[in-house]
């Protein structure tokens, strides 16, 4: 999980978001990478919906990961939500979602977003995992699940 490790802080985590509609989802997410990084929320917002209107980047499963690569990054950031509620996004399987895991990568760093939306996807589609997430009480649990952490703070595999 080294990869995963390297881009997401718990600063871009928040667990049992109000949250009413795929737009606002995608505002909150742009909202938390902006204070990040510095880069004008506004930006990376219009990235991730243009990106969402070529398709739905709701996997299945309850399960979104919208990215996007945005200018003026200097390396990659994820953002992981869960939702007090799901919200419809056009997932490939129809179902409402309540886990959104953002990735935003510089714009020249095609091979690496590919690589790391791959990953993220793979580790995503473990229903155990995703059970764990979707009851974490904080966003400390959820940082410690989605890395893999043991009790005293470090990685299991």
């Amino acid at each position: 999980m080294t990869l995963l490790k390297s881009i997401l802080e718990l600063d871009c985590i928040k667990h049992s978001v109000e949250c009413i509609s795929k737009k606002r989802a995608l505002e909150l997410i742009s909202e938390i990478a902006g204070e990040k990084t510095g880069i004008d929320s506004r930006k990376i917002f219009e990235n991730m919906y243009a990106r969402e209107k070529l398709g739905s980047t709701g996997i299945g499963a309850g399960i979104a990961i919208p990215h996007s690569r945005v200018a003026q990054l200097e390396s990659a950031i994820a953002v992981l939500l869960t939702l007090e509620k799901p919200i419809e996004f056009e997932a490939i399987d129809k179902q409402p979602v309540d886990i959104l895991f953002a990735l935003l990568v510089p714009e020249e760093k095609v091979d690496e977003h590919l690589k790391t939306l791959g990953a993220m996807a793979q580790q995503l589609n473990d229903k155990s995992l995703c059970r764990k997430l979707r009851h974490a009480q904080s966003d400390e649990e959820l940082y410690r699940i989605i890395l893999n952490l043991d009790d005293d703070n470090n990685e299991i595999n």
